[in-house]
């Protein structure tokens, strides 16, 4: 097949009743609970007590998103059988690796509402707003992405065009989360994630057998270069799967998303609804990526060369009308379960970071009016940029693998604040700033990496490998195992790394990303005298709405 195929695309006036029948539905939900007296925290976290369905649901529906379907799909196509399942197993480890520390965090912070908050209470300003700021960068990203993911959906499946699908989807998310917030968010998520898995069982094996079923593997296969057949491709685990494995931890580090379920579910509940969440996440991306897989062996050419369009364009080309209205709801769902999600979190993040430790008057308390206000403006705006930015049309995937590899600078201060006294906010500001300046030139490929400058980020990509894993041991098992680990992990891969992964760009960043943030800030804290009270987290953050709000305070860092 090539790029020239006609796909069936659904009319204008069923694409509009679609729009109007799940966009409707889902304002109609968040205008019945707006009609409940408004609240800054539960705008924000739901009041810290959500129950188990509710936010299992919700941190599914939220992961499983349109550009995760977008991304795996491409994966798919780009190295074959194995790039769904490097792309979908780590992605779902992702929220495994939250709950350990999650756990943690919670008992340090029971009434937060975004890490950044937690920052401000251990170490001040800087570290807070720096911790903000990527959490900003990281959400406008992601709904960047959800509404490219939207444009490609409409361009391909109706008469309307791409600029046309983008506005839609944007105005229709912020027509339904606006006034509500969180909680407009997560209740949706639960109508729209039961929409989704159902959608996903009929659609994957619909399209797998009219695409000709287990022949089609066979007639296919010369389609498909060596490394793409290969099971175990190295060229989809350096490329897809290592820098994946890297973002794990950064991506449940950086994302407000994940931090603002983390801080509205009950705390006893946190192992069970990230648990159910990641079987959930991984077996229905892995799922969906198969499509790119499928589009590989056929030997379609994505429409207008643009990879965004492949699972838009298997639909319409093997899904029959009735399938393919039904396939346009998951994919809307998908998109808006996240972009949602994406709004909630700039809103938390502008009206408790921003507004509320900053902006506010240093002699009373926030007001939470005020800070609905702020939530809500900061909602219109950061849709106005994502509508920006989606107009270039940029690569998904390329979007998601830059903004964990960026968030990997902050993974290891920010974890080590939660456990050892002695981190400073000079040492997290530092480190962080400091691995932000290797991973940026790299990334970007500023230099050549030829000849000591290579071996140099081989050198600190061995250690990143070390504190990847390493953190990663400590969630689980604590100290000791950790440090075994992370030295063994490092020892066993120098022979491999040394001279060798410094040409793969994206994942050398990264790891040297968590390289620098990890040495700068351990050397900076090793010998520092400070020996922080974690009791006072407690003291310093609290409800906005009621007497335990937090107080305006400078307190220092120690008791």
């Amino acid at each position: 097949m090539s790029d020239t195929v006609e796909f069936y695309q659904l009319g204008g006036l069923t694409v509009i009743l679609l729009f109007i029948a799940f966009y409707g539905g889902t304002f109609l939900v968040s205008a019945y609970i707006g009609k409940k007296r408004e609240n800054a925290d539960g705008y924000m976290t739901a009041g810290n007590k959500l129950g188990f369905g509710i936010s299992a649901a919700s941190m599914t529906a939220t992961w499983i998103w349109a550009a995760s379907m977008y991304a795996s799909a491409t994966s798919g196509y780009t190295y074959g059988i194995s790039g769904p399942l490097h792309y979908g197993l780590w992605g779902a480890l992702m929220i495994l690796f939250i709950y350990p520390f999650g756990k943690r965090i919670r008992s340090v912070a029971p009434k937060a509402h975004t890490l950044a908050e937690v920052m401000h209470a251990r170490h001040g300003r800087s570290s807070q707003l720096m911790l903000a700021g990527s959490n900003i960068v990281g959400s406008v990203i992601s709904l960047t992405s959800n509404f490219i993911a939207g444009g490609a959906l409409i361009s391909l499946l109706s008469p309307f065009t791409f600029g046309q699908g983008v506005v839609g989807v944007a105005a229709g998310v912020l027509l339904y989360t606006l006034w509500s917030g969180f909680r407009a968010s997560v209740l949706t998520d639960f109508m729209q994630v039961v929409a989704m898995l159902g959608a996903v069982v009929i659609i994957i094996p619909t399209v797998f057998l009219a695409a000709g079923g287990t022949q089609m593997f066979e007639q296919g296969a010369e389609n498909l270069t060596p490394q793409q057949l290969n099971f175990f491709s190295s060229d989809a685990f350096l490329n897809q799967g290592a820098p994946y494995i890297a973002a794990v931890l950064a991506y449940a580090i950086g994302n407000q998303t994940i931090a603002q379920r983390l801080f509205a579910v009950r705390e006893d509940l946190i192992k069970k609804t990230f648990v159910t969440a990641t079987v959930g996440y991984g077996a229905t991306v892995i799922g969906v990526g198969m499509l790119g897989v499928m589009a590989l062996y056929l030997g379609i050419n994505p429409a207008e060369g643009d990879l965004n369009n492949l699972i838009p364009q298997m639909a319409s080309t093997f899904l029959a009308p009735a399938l393919l209205g039904v396939f346009f709801i998951m994919i809307l769902g998908s998109l808006s379960s996240t972009a949602d999600s994406d709004l909630s979190a700039l809103s938390s993040i502008m009206m408790a970071d921003v507004y509320g430790k900053n902006l506010a008057s240093k002699k009373k308390k926030p007001n939470p009016k005020r800070m609905l206000l702020v939530g809500r403006i900061t909602m219109i705006l950061a849709t106005a940029s994502g509508l920006y930015f989606a107009s270039g049309g940029l690569n998904i995937l390329d979007l998601l693998v830059f903004v964990g590899a960026l968030w990997g600078a902050l993974v290891f201060p920010v974890i080590a604040s939660f456990y050892w006294p002695k981190v400073t906010n000079k040492a997290f500001t530092v480190s962080v700033l400091a691995a932000l300046a290797v991973f940026i030139p790299v990334r970007f490929e500023w230099f050549p990496m030829v000849g000591a400058t290579g071996y140099v980020f081989d050198v600190l990509s061995i250690v990143g490998i070390g504190v990847v894993l390493g953190l990663m041991a400590f969630g689980f098992f604590g100290l000791k195992p950790a440090k075994i680990v992370g030295l063994l992990a490092a020892v066993a891969s120098a022979p491999f790394v040394l001279g060798f992964l410094h040409e793969y760009t994206v994942l050398t960043a990264s790891l040297a990303a968590y390289a620098v943030s990890t040495l700068v800030c351990y050397f900076m804290s090793v010998r520092s005298t400070q020996n922080f009270d974690f009791d006072l987290i407690q003291e310093r953050i609290g409800d906005y709405d009621s007497d335990s709000a937090p107080e305006p305070t400078d307190l220092p860092a120690t008791k």
